[in-house]
């Protein structure tokens, strides 16, 4: 067996496979199918200062290769996690993560800072593709500046692993990289969903409640790995890829591109015990092409 084991800032990870926020649950959802010490972590479904319930249905839509989502966080808020659910998770034998978002830089700080007094999560995500509602709702990581802002004030309040999860939606990518880099991040996880829309045509109206969504799925892969592979150059911190992630070859792909370590998330829709294979799958390629160890082929690709 090749040694998968990686680190992301001061956390270490049993192998470099993770699981998306909001592609997961908690968990436990998935603990019949999946065993959890084959994974370097889990995060959990994206968690705000207070209860959300989210958009309007419909807010799922199915597309070629792929898939559109608006579900709008919804969550019963940090408070409910702490007291609710963390109680049940923390004991997974994996890191497990809580995904971060916030309408404005109090509000990240604020549930950065309550989740750092939870013992048993070692590491929080932020979520920067959330609206900024004092900018007129644009996204935090559309901006270096706004990008910076969030990260800033959460460094502040929270002393644990920072993952910055980074928005695709952006003309330079390596430049949000490096400003929240700037700012005290961990590790970079990129990307997040594409903007997107899907009209039904015999109805004559878009198919979401709110127009658009964000669109992932094996359909956005080359557009991930491009921006993995350029975030890896502009940036000393570990990169996280994901992004349409079905199989330990794709995983392999975002690994050489590099990423130190990978999420998989819309593939655990169709086969819940995917994000096992592909920790396997990885391995086996490994001894396959006589690598003794995983980072012998991170970042390899020219």
């Amino acid at each position: 067996m090749a040694n998968l084991s990686v680190h992301i800032g001061p956390l270490r990870l049993a192998t470099p496979v993770m699981t998306a926020s909001g592609t997961f649950g908690y968990g436990l959802e998935y603990a019949d199918f999946v065993d959890f010490r084959l994974l370097g972590g889990i995060i959990v479904k994206g968690t705000t200062l207070h209860p959300r319930q989210g958009n309007p249905y419909p807010r799922m839509a199915e597309t070629p290769q792929g898939m559109l989502n608006c579900v709008g966080l919804q969550n019963p808020g940090v408070d409910h996690f702490a007291s609710q659910t963390y109680p049940l998770i923390k004991d997974l034998p994996t890191n497990v993560i809580v995904n971060v978002s916030g309408n404005s830089p109090d509000d990240y700080a604020e549930c950065a800072r309550r989740i750092d007094a939870l013992e048993g999560i070692p590491a929080i995500e932020l979520n920067i593709s959330c609206p900024n509602v004092k900018e007129g709702g644009m996204a935090f990581g559309t901006t270096c500046q706004g990008a910076a802002s969030v990260v800033r004030a959460v460094r502040r309040a929270y002393g644990k692993t920072l993952i910055v999860k980074l928005s695709p939606n952006v003309t330079d990518i390596a430049g949000i990289a490096r400003a929240v880099e700037a700012e005290g991040a961990d590790a970079v996880s990129l990307i997040n969903t594409l903007m997107g829309t899907s009209i039904d045509i015999e109805r004559r109206r878009r198919r979401l409640s709110i127009g658009t969504g964000g669109l992932s799925g094996p359909c956005i892969k080359p557009v991930a790995v491009r921006m993995v592979w350029q975030a890896a150059r502009a940036v000393q911190i570990p990169v996280i890829g994901l992004g349409g992630i079905s199989s330990a070859e794709d995983a392999i792909e975002f690994l050489m591109a590099g990423a130190t370590a990978v999420q998989i998330g819309t593939a655990n829709f169709l086969n819940p015990a995917v994000s096992g294979e592909v920790a396997r799958g990885i391995d086996a390629w490994l001894n396959a092409h006589g690598v003794a160890d995983v980072h012998d082929i991170i970042g390899v690709a020219e």
